[in-house]
């Protein structure tokens, strides 16, 4: 008889694998109690990207081995917002549970589709959470996703089938007679571009409004931007309300949104990916009055509450029209009332994705961890390190603040006078990457009102105030010396 080939991905020796991951472990755990310690960014030296240009093994290798070249070429060189001077882009800096929370998952290993185990109700009551905290009704829907962006698209697509006026699904866009507009601030995260491109309407059905000078939405101009695509023919279906804006922070009048949108009949969207979470903190609540009103919410839980990445969620208010979105079951994935397939609430009838992976474990972990409470104390201390650093530069003579600070994000330039707007954006541009490539400091940049500036988004339960003394006396350090020709 023929050997069958016995061969499995398993380990040789399960020993020598568990104290490897014994290794491992420490490893990671040395690392983050000691991140402040390191650079926060360094560049990935040419000799060890060239490793990355190699082709894939054909034979096995021995996993010690691989460990080692991780700890040689992949380990020193992090994007950097696990530090605590990281207040780059907006990203939180993961928690240690939440990290072997993803670990436990992976082991397990799970398809979230659906289907009758565990898992699910794991996402299911993360999901009942977030509506909870964001005042939603209990029959609402939800979903957790890889992150704003895709929360954004889910919310944008329910909104356009629900208010499109015909079966968009079933008769596509050439159904439809009057060209659907969607209307949201200059100020919003280009991913409802992308959004409105791929949903069909084109980039053009995205009104974007002017906004005030604390760059929320002008909302007499969004007023009269609606009523003037009424008249030429057009069908309004969706506004998004910004519950905390990429460059400043910035929380639009999101009750004033509410009222609007339903006096005009329009499908009301909060993007809530910086801020949302921000109901947990005591001062910031208040600001999102509103929010619960909202006819879908997305928000980001590996920003300000810091669970590893990926995590975004998406929130329904009518679960009907969510699920009549998406909902599409075919003969391999009837749903039974015994055995594995009986499961009741299958996610892959809310969003694109059929394979979706176990991110609900590190969050319910996470939450579990922390409580709710503590997350928006950290949040507060992120506020209050904002206008820590707003005080400090104005009290620097050479550092002008450029915009009000908006929740945690401070922007700001080095600006030693004498100088027009052209040479303080290319003296600002190389003082950032100074203090990026020396490992200082890792904030951003923006534009406002065409003038370049340094972009501190604090998110970040690890930074001191001490950090932010340290980037003041850098910025100040940098620009000096650059402008004076070092």
């Amino acid at each position: 008889m023929t050997q069958i080939n016995q061969e499995t991905l398993d380990p040789a020796d399960w020993d020598e694998m568990r104290a490897l991951a014994h290794r491992m472990v420490d490893d990671a755990i040395t690392y983050l109690a000691t991140v402040g310690d390191r650079p926060v960014w360094q560049p990935v030296p040419d000799h060890v990207a060239a490793r990355f240009e190699e082709p894939a093994p054909h034979d096995p290798g021995d996993p010690a081995a691989v460990y080692d070249e991780f700890l040689e070429t992949i380990f020193p060189y992090p994007m950097g917002n696990i530090h605590p001077r990281f207040w780059g882009w907006y990203m939180g800096n993961g928690t240690v549970l939440g990290a072997l929370a993803d670990f436990m998952a992976a082991i397990m290993n799970p398809n979230l589709g659906g289907g009758n185990h565990v898992a699910n109700m794991v996402e299911e009551q993360v999901v009942n959470w977030m509506k909870a905290m964001l005042g939603f009704p209990k029959d609402a829907s939800g979903l957790l996703v890889s992150g704003g962006s895709m929360a954004n698209v889910i919310g944008l697509t329910v909104a356009r089938n629900d208010r499109a006026g015909f079966n968009v699904r079933e008769l596509g866009l050439r159904a439809g007679a009057e060209q659907m507009t969607v209307y949201a601030s200059v100020e919003v995260h280009s991913c409802h571009q992308k959004a409105v491109e791929l949903l069909g309407l084109g980039s053009r059905a995205l009104r974007k409004i002017a906004v005030n000078d604390d760059y929320t939405i002008d909302l007499a101009a969004l007023e009269a931007a609606i009523a003037a695509d009424r008249a030429a023919g057009c069908r309004p279906i969706a506004i998004v309300g910004n519950a905390g804006t990429i460059n400043t922070g910035a929380i639009d009048d999101l009750n004033a949104l509410a009222d609007l949108c339903a006096r005009e009949g329009l499908w009301f969207h909060v993007d809530g990916a910086i801020g949302a979470v921000g109901v947990l903190a005591e001062g910031v609540k208040a600001q999102l009055a509103g929010i619960e009103r909202a006819d879908s919410i997305a928000l980001d839980l590996h920003k300000w509450m810091h669970i590893p990445f990926e995590a975004g969620c998406v929130l329904v208010r009518h679960d009907a029209a969510h699920r009549e979105t998406f909902a599409l079951t075919p003969a391999y994935l009837e749903h039974g009332t015994r055995g594995l397939a009986s499961g009741r609430l299958w996610f892959s009838e809310y969003g694109l994705q059929l394979t979706r992976q176990f991110r609900a474990l590190k969050v319910w972990m996470s939450i579990k961890e922390h409580g709710l409470d503590r997350f928006g104390r950290m949040m507060v201390r992120n506020v209050e390190q904002a206008h820590y650093l707003g005080s400090l530069i104005a009290s620097e003579p050479a550092l002008e603040l450029m915009a009000p600070i908006g929740l945690d994000i401070v922007c700001f330039r080095y600006n030693p006078g004498g100088l027009n707007d052209e040479a303080l954006d290319a003296l600002n541009k190389e003082v950032l990457i100074r203090l990026q490539e020396q490992g200082i400091a890792a904030p951003s940049y923006t534009t406002l009102n065409g003038r370049y500036c340094l972009r501190a988004a604090i998110a970040n339960h690890r930074s001191t105030q001490a950090d932010f003394d340290a980037l003041v006396e850098a910025v100040v350090r940098l620009g000096r010396m650059i402008h004076e020709g070092g």
